[in-house]
């Protein structure tokens, strides 16, 4: 048995723009020193897909690595920090099973198909605004739009809200950087969003729910319970925006950005929804934009190397979708692969992403209407990357279109 840190490992350089552009040749190579693991600047990552299922649901000695980002920027003792370390992303044991609890039920299957009306009517009345233009930045004007006019829809504020957090949101997940630079930013941003939940459960509290129950009074009915305190109440609110706004904008960028050389996918997207659920599932194989951040919390073993207590260990879900191990020709985009959903895009264990459903259905319903409103899409100039670490995907992604007609699109 070797411990992890006397071994002599790739390394994967993960914070340079080179790597977030194309982190394939970097990949292959490291693949050919290690097939699953690697070092970086921080600690260890991990690209093997067997690897990654396995220790993602490793609850026992991996713990959510949020509080070690949170000594990182040298910031405990700020409310940002407490809201690391104590929002439902990186709670354990009871407290997280609590917290998840308080949401569950509003992110099932059946919940988010119910949903889908919703995400129709928001995409729609996007694309009304932005068709018309023949070209724009999909990654930084238009996605970012979408998922979190959803969010807010579920929580039952108006997506008038959107203008006021949209820097704020952009700012957050840099902090899962590392970047000393990003600190100013997401700390600033923290303010601005730490208000609005404030003053919403403030507002509704005082107003009392609407004809019709929304996920914001069903949490707020969990406080009075007594199932969540004040403070767990306004996190959980900043978890459920902040959360389904990059990912979810990411995931939906890169998906497009992927079908903008496949106008054979794209056109099949536009006639058949069905065929829009095999695309993203491809897409989340293929490109899935998360990285999860774990803590040693006591030292253990696995295929061989021993990981010492307060090691940090970084998942990297999108190139473990792409390991050949688990996906033959795996750099081939492929809607038809029969094991497309053994991704592991949204995790294992007892912190697989809550929100997935919601997501998988906003980006079919997403893809769908998108490609029946844009026609003949092509790249209108330079692919710009966001890091990788953090939640990876275009940061600028300029196309031109046909815009079509509203009378021509399907029902």
């Amino acid at each position: 048995m070797s411990v992890v840190a006397d071994v002599a490992l790739p390394v994967l350089p993960v914070e340079q723009p080179a790597f977030w552009a194309d982190p394939d040749p970097f990949v292959d190579e490291a693949r050919r020193q290690h097939p699953w693991l690697a070092r970086f600047s921080q600690g260890f990552i991990v690209y093997g897909h067997q690897a990654c299922a396995d220790l993602m649901a490793n609850d026992a000695q991996l713990k959510p690595g949020l509080g070690g980002i949170v000594d990182h920027y040298g910031v405990r003792g700020t409310m940002w920090g407490r809201f690391m370390d104590e929002m439902v992303l990186n709670a354990t044991g009871d407290v997280h099973n609590r917290l998840r609890a308080s949401v569950a039920r509003a992110f099932t299957p059946k919940q988010a198909n119910l949903t889908r009306p919703l995400m129709r009517k928001v995409i729609s009345d996007l694309l009304d605004q932005w068709a018309p233009r023949g070209a724009f930045d999909f990654a930084s004007d238009f996605a970012p739009n979408f998922p979190v006019a959803v969010i807010l829809g579920l929580l039952g504020v108006s997506a008038d809200a959107i203008p006021r957090m949209r820097t704020a949101l952009d700012n957050q997940l840099t902090s899962l950087t590392l970047d000393p630079a990003a600190k100013p930013l997401f700390m600033a941003g923290w303010e601005v969003l730490w208000a609005f939940a404030d003053e919403l459960v403030n507002e509704r509290e005082a107003t009392g729910p609407g004809a019709e129950e929304s996920l914001l009074d069903a949490l707020i009915a969990s406080k009075n319970a007594g199932q969540l305190d004040e403070t767990e109440l306004r996190f959980m609110v900043l978890v459920l925006v902040v959360a389904g706004y990059d990912t979810s904008k990411n995931m939906l960028s890169f998906t497009i950005a992927l079908l903008l050389s496949r106008p054979e996918m794209w056109n099949r997207c536009a006639e058949d929804q069905p065929y829009c659920a095999k695309v993203v599932e491809e897409a989340l194989r293929y490109a899935g934009i998360a990285t999860p951040y774990r803590l040693v919390a006591e030292q253990f073993s696995y295929d061989g190397f021993e990981f010492p207590q307060g090691a940090m260990v970084i998942f990297a879900t999108s190139l473990a979708g792409r390991d050949p191990a688990m996906f033959p020709d795996p750099l081939t985009f492929d809607p038809d692969r029969p094991n497309a959903n053994r991704h592991v895009s949204f995790g294992r264990g007892g912190h697989l992403c809550l929100g997935m459903f919601i997501a998988k259905c906003q980006l079919e319903e997403g893809l769908h209407l998108i490609t029946q409103r844009l026609r003949n899409p092509r790249l209108n100039g330079e692919v710009e990357w966001r890091p990788f670490l953090g939640a990876w995907g275009p940061k600028h992604l300029p196309i031109a279109f046909d815009a079509a007609p509203v009378q021509e699109i399907a029902a």
